[in-house]
């Protein structure tokens, strides 16, 4: 691997948020150390699974129908615009997660798969809800 290959490879593995990269099929092929962190699957885990691994079953319908006319269209509704989702951590433990998706291309513009990037906001998230919700009366 040349120094500037391994540089890329160190730099994707050591960023803050989780970092996953799929392939037209939906097969996962790039897992970083913060999605290890973030959903507790080692890369071992997830490398070569499907991306249902982290998609909450009642969600699955309408990412796969997101994702399918993204790599029809060639564009994504939110263009890297940060979107608040669910995901499903190893233990079954549901997160909220904020995430961008990126299309990722060859170099004659064709689609090779799509990249996201994901942080926990599960704690802030319901922070938020509880200073929301009416005061509990005894």
């Amino acid at each position: 691997m040349t120094d500037q290959l391994q540089l890329n490879a160190q730099i994707l593995n050591d960023v803050a948020d989780a970092l996953i990269y799929s392939d037209r099929s939906g097969k996962i092929t790039r897992w970083n150390r913060a999605s290890a962190a973030l959903f507790g699957f080692t890369a071992d885990e997830a490398l070569g699974q499907n991306l249902d691994l982290i998609i909450p079953e009642h969600l699955r319908a309408a990412h796969w129908k997101g994702f399918e006319a993204a790599l029809a269209s060639g564009s994504m509704k939110l263009a890297g615009r940060p979107t608040l989702t669910r995901a499903l951590h190893k233990s079954g433990r549901k997160l909220y997660i904020e995430m961008t998706f990126a299309l990722v291309r060859d170099s004659g513009g064709n689609v090779l798969g799509s990249v996201a990037m994901a942080r926990d906001v599960t704690e802030r998230v319901e922070r938020e809800r509880a200073a929301k919700a009416p005061p509990q009366t005894s």
